[in-house]
């Protein structure tokens, strides 16, 4: 498949020298596509670099990202816990997980307990993140897919062929958060403070959910131990996602379709859309509901299925803006 040259690498300015230059000109490209797409926003550029160009048949196309109107929706099913917490109405929630993840392999969690005030101060923190000078946030870029604390584009910048039009901070949240927390950036001032809290708040959601979960397979908790194992033995992973404004999105994804490896993602999306499930063959735009988590589930939940003989639908791709996810696996 054809994949447009780095030299198509946009309007506006990468240095132009003539074709004596032509294989400089290419370094230069890639060395400053690989400084992310929030570099690249802020540069102006009018035209996507070549490696962001996606080959046409996995392209989004013209209807979904030009005007998300014309793109099929999707209000994916909620589960209020609230509601999840009265005995007479429990059964009835836990019926509503179970028909999420066989249909959807997501569902919309309201009345979790997470304080709007630690919500918005991690979306609020998060975009003052991805606002720094490029040389504050290149202090955490890595190649190792496995860094505690990574900085980066795409996937991995290093080693993808075609890049997403995304930029991430990963934080790792163990073995526990005293840990970690001193290895996170220290600007802006108040991010270890805020992403903590909100780690800390966001895990107590992710457990209560897990254990609802279960109940709506017909998992007992008791000698399957599976809470007892996530506390001693998961992860949690907090990866803030910047999807900044693409000068062509019809022509690149901001995260190719794909399942989440852990047990279950928990996401907070702030008010612009991006999100897409696959469901019946068809791909559907999810209408954010301000304050709550989209929670999805990943491919170590999954496995339950075998026991279950649930069918779980977790394929999913973003095209757009800012989302903040907290994934434990």
């Amino acid at each position: 498949m054809a994949i447009v040259g780095l030299t198509n690498a946009g309007d506006h300015q990468l240095p132009h020298h003539g074709k004596s230059r032509a294989v400089d000109d290419e370094a230069a490209a890639a060395d400053y596509c690989l400084k992310g797409v929030r570099h690249l926003s802020d540069a102006g550029i009018t035209r996507l670099p070549g490696r962001y160009v996606l080959p046409a048949s996995d392209r989004p196309g013209a209807s979904v990202c030009i005007s998300t109107g014309c793109s099929a929706r999707v209000k994916l099913p909620v589960v209020d816990l609230a509601r999840l917490r009265v005995p007479t109405e429990r059964a009835a929630v836990l019926s509503t997980i179970y028909t999420a993840c066989r249909d959807y392999g997501f569902f919309q969690v309201v009345n979790h307990g997470v304080d709007s005030e630690a919500i918005a101060g991690m979306l609020d923190v998060a975009a003052r993140f991805f606002e720094l000078p490029f040389p504050e946030r290149a202090r955490y870029m890595s190649p190792d897919v496995r860094a505690p604390v990574r900085y980066g584009t795409s996937f991995n910048q290093a080693n993808d062929a075609v890049l997403c039009w995304r930029d991430f901070l990963k934080l790792s949240c163990v073995p526990t958060l005293a840990d970690v927390v001193p290895s996170w950036p220290d600007s802006p001032a108040d991010l270890r403070d805020v992403a903590s809290a909100y780690a800390e708040a966001s895990r107590r959601v992710f457990v209560e959910i897990v254990e609802a979960a279960l109940e709506a397979l017909g998992i007992g908790d008791g000698e399957d131990g599976v809470i007892e194992e996530l506390a001693t033995a998961g992860s949690q992973m907090m990866t803030v996602n910047c999807y900044p404004a693409c000068p062509q999105p019809e022509l690149t994804l901001g995260m190719p379709p794909h399942s989440d490896y852990g047990f279950l993602t928990l996401v907070l999306q702030d008010d612009v859309e991006g999100l897409q499930v696959m469901h019946d063959g068809e791909w559907l735009t999810v209408d954010p509901v301000p304050g709550s988590f989209v929670v999805n589930v990943g491919d170590h939940f999954e496995v339950l299925n075998y026991t279950t003989s649930a069918i779980f639908n977790s394929y999913h791709r973003t095209y757009d803006k800012p989302t903040c996810t907290s994934t434990w696996n």
